[in-house]
């Protein structure tokens, strides 16, 4: 079976394209703002659009709103969260059981967390349960959820995932993105998308040919390597 020959694109080539490729610096700017109010950087939106002369899309005012219940979620406070959440429009989880159980999966987790077993215990039962039997797709995480009071020391658990900080954040996307879809509002910012894009884009070239990608999304340089992986130079962007 012969082997595929990829074509070999310099880095003076590669930089040609590069410059060939124009982008709307409002498309941008508009990106960018996307990203600071669906994901709630209230004092980053104003101060973006300080800057760029780009207003908003959304009153400000709402994106504080969805700070302060993302907020109470990320600081182990639901009960606040589910308060404000209620406050600014009650549909929201009365609409949506799958929400409402994650909340009060992240309550469950949150007296665990304190230590409070036998008020744990209490909630899962009087609280849960009842939507486990009404739901049963809930079942599952709710059993998983209770294998915390089986270790005393989480870190022997094989769910201690579910008290890690990015389990409050993921709880916290899911209600921001429900929120978001209730004020008729994009749920996901589109920059990562596009990123995931380019990402794919960047692997489909690699079967055909070699040339400067980006290899750390952070810093967001090109990078020409080799057949086999190896870097050759690095090249700013």
């Amino acid at each position: 079976m012969s082997s595929i020959v990829k074509k070999n694109i310099p880095k003076d080539e590669w930089e040609q394209r590069l410059t060939k490729v124009k982008v709307n610096k409002q498309d941008l700017n508009q990106l960018v703002m996307n990203y600071l109010v669906v994901e709630g950087y209230k004092d980053a939106a104003e101060q973006f659009s300080s800057e760029s002369g780009l207003a908003p899309t959304v009153d400000l005012q709402s994106i504080q709103e969805r700070m302060d219940i993302r907020h109470a979620i990320q600081s182990g406070d639901v009960d606040t969260a589910i308060d404000l959440v209620n406050d600014l429009n009650p549909e929201i989880l009365d609409t949506n059981p799958h929400l409402f159980f994650h909340l009060q999966q992240q309550r469950l987790i949150e007296l665990i967390r304190k230590g409070s077993f036998q008020e744990a215990l209490e909630f899962a039962s009087e609280e849960m349960a009842p939507r486990g039997e009404e739901h049963p797709e809930f079942l599952e995480e709710l059993e998983r959820t209770m294998a915390l009071l089986a270790f005393q020391d989480s870190i022997d658990s094989p769910v201690q995932d579910l008290l890690h900080p990015g389990q409050r954040q993921k709880t916290a996307s899911e209600l921001n993105a429900a929120i978001l879809l209730s004020q008729s509002q994009e749920k996901d910012p589109r920059l990562p998308n596009l990123l995931k894009m380019l990402a794919w884009s960047q692997e489909q070239l690699d079967e055909r040919m070699i040339y400067p990608k980006i290899e750390n999304w952070v810093k967001a340089e090109l990078v020409l390597q080799d057949e086999n992986g190896n870097n050759l130079q690095d090249i700013s962007m």
